[in-house]
């Protein structure tokens, strides 16, 4: 059987809470001991009820943290990269094979979501202009 690691991370919408994974018990069971709470987007790391973390727990839980966010920054531009596909084939089906009920049923919220994304592309890159020129 393969090896355990020393701690589990259930994942939540902003963080995780951290456990500690103990099988070195009288049962020979897992057993998990919440040890903590992370909050990935503001870095707070809070210590479950009584317990004090140790330097150890605490650079496993910095570690998993900065693994984490970048695992979530990837899936973000691998979204972006599939959005860009997605609008691809979308045009080629509004031109191919949509029907006029069928361009009725969504034209009008992708256009509005689409010149809302121009908005903010044009004026992010604008910025990025202005900041490069005044360098």
């Amino acid at each position: 059987m393969a090896e355990l690691p020393e701690f589990y991370f259930r994942v939540r919408e902003n963080g995780a809470s951290v456990f500690r994974v103990d099988t070195e018990n009288r049962h020979r069971r897992i057993e998990m001991h919440e040890i903590a709470m992370v909050n990935i987007r503001n870095g707070n790391i809070k210590a479950h009820g009584a317990h004090e973390l140790t330097a150890d727990e605490t650079t496993a839980i910095t570690q998993w943290m900065e693994a984490r966010r970048a695992l979530l920054k990837r899936r973000d531009l691998d979204d972006i990269h599939r959005t860009i596909d997605h609008l691809n084939e979308t045009a080629h089906w509004a031109q191919s094979r949509a029907d006029d009920e069928d361009l009725e049923d969504f034209t009008d919220r992708l256009l509005l979501a689409m010149h809302d994304l121009r908005s903010v592309l044009v004026r992010k890159k604008a910025e990025r202009v202005n900041r490069d020129q005044s360098r």
